[in-house]
């Protein structure tokens, strides 16, 4: 007898992994990033989503796990490569066949289009959403309902389905989706997405209203989302076609060179701007894309004189500072305007 090659990550045969449910919801999380933004305590090492940013000190990616896993049939883990790692070491849980691998980061377009065409091999028909590792999120029963209503859209409408947030400040670090109009069958029929915009326009948007903050948590049909990648991203759609082709063969090698090649894209703008069949589910939670220090600061309380301290921490005359402690206790003296940040060591000097 002959032994069979265990499939690798994301190359699985559709008979190896219980498909052919139809209409399955699938969560698909999107974990990867070069851990630049929260740098040093983010760093390729450690991106942001395998930090203790969420509630009781869970990483962000464990606590969107745990959320998917309320809400879908099945949860798979989109990442690089060379995050595999990583992601293994914080969801032991996460099998081979819950992986989807790329080859390295070439953007959203990319990465979903790989992940609709595996999973369209596996799970004809099946409903995927998109739920990014790296957010911070609070209310879980009003996230579920968001949830659902946008999978249910996605289900019965043939419709790509976004999920939204009326914006709770003016903005200019998100995006916005304008989606004027009454709800109809709990969604809103979406007009135009906009990029970051300016301070003067995203006061514009909160005094008219109609406006949502784009969260980048998306749902469709997958089989729905390739015809959409056919219609406003055919060379993309190609090129993957092959990558999968290649893969399905066992040529991984062939696999990641024409996936290197693909043009670095993000789907808002390949796909999301141009489909006229795109919908928007108002949302009713606390949510936070953790983009730099500051914003981790806003989440944190500050004591009377405006210093925000997550750790231990002994302050002498110091003001509007961000303090993140790690193992060791931070004292600082006559500090103004500062922020600080404990981590272990990742780079010793030569000859050091």
């Amino acid at each position: 007898m002959t032994a069979q090659r265990r499939p690798e990550p994301g190359i699985a045969s559709p008979h190896s992994w219980g498909g052919g449910r139809g209409e399955a919801t699938v969560a698909v999380i999107p974990a990867g990033g070069a851990g630049t933004r929260l740098w040093p305590r983010s760093r390729s090492s450690t991106p942001k989503h395998v930090l203790p940013l969420a509630d009781r000190g869970r990483t962000l990616l464990r606590a969107t796990y745990d959320r998917a896993k309320a809400v879908a049939d099945e949860v798979f883990v989109l990442t690089e490569v060379r995050q595999r790692e990583i992601i293994e070491a914080v969801l032991p849980e996460v099998d081979v066949s819950h992986l989807i691998l790329e080859p390295s980061a070439r953007g959203t377009t990319n990465a979903y289009g790989l992940a609709s065409l595996i999973l369209n091999e596996r799970m004809p028909g099946a409903v995927m959403i998109a739920l990014p590792a790296d957010h911070v999120v609070h209310g879980s029963a009003q996230v579920a309902r968001a949830v659902r209503a946008a999978v249910k859209a996605a289900a019965t409408t043939g419709c790509l389905v976004t999920v939204g947030l009326k914006p709770t400040f003016p903005s200019t670090g998100l995006g916005y989706i304008h989606a004027p109009g009454r709800v109809s069958r709990g969604t809103l029929r979406v007009r135009r997405f906009i990029e970051k915009p300016n301070a003067a326009s995203a006061k514009r948007f909160m005094r008219e209203g109609g406006y949502y903050w784009n969260l980048a948590w998306f749902s469709w049909r997958v089989d729905v989302f390739i015809e959409e990648l056919a219609r406003h991203a055919a060379r993309h759609l190609a090129a993957l076609r092959k990558v999968v082709a290649a893969r399905n063969a066992g040529d991984e090698a062939t696999a990641a060179e024409l996936y290197r090649r693909l043009p670095v894209e993000v789907v808002d703008r390949t796909v999301m701007e141009k489909t006229d069949r795109l919908l928007l589910v108002p949302g009713a939670f606390d949510w936070a894309d953790i983009g730099n220090w500051a914003e981790l600061g806003d989440r944190v309380r500050a004591d009377a004189r405006g210093n925000s301290v997550d750790g231990e921490a002994v302050l002498v005359d110091t003001t509007g500072s961000l303090i993140f402690g790690d193992r060791r206790l931070i004292a600082a003296i006559g500090v103004e305007d500062m922020i600080i940040v404990d981590t272990e060591c990742w780079w010793i000097p030569p000859g050091a």
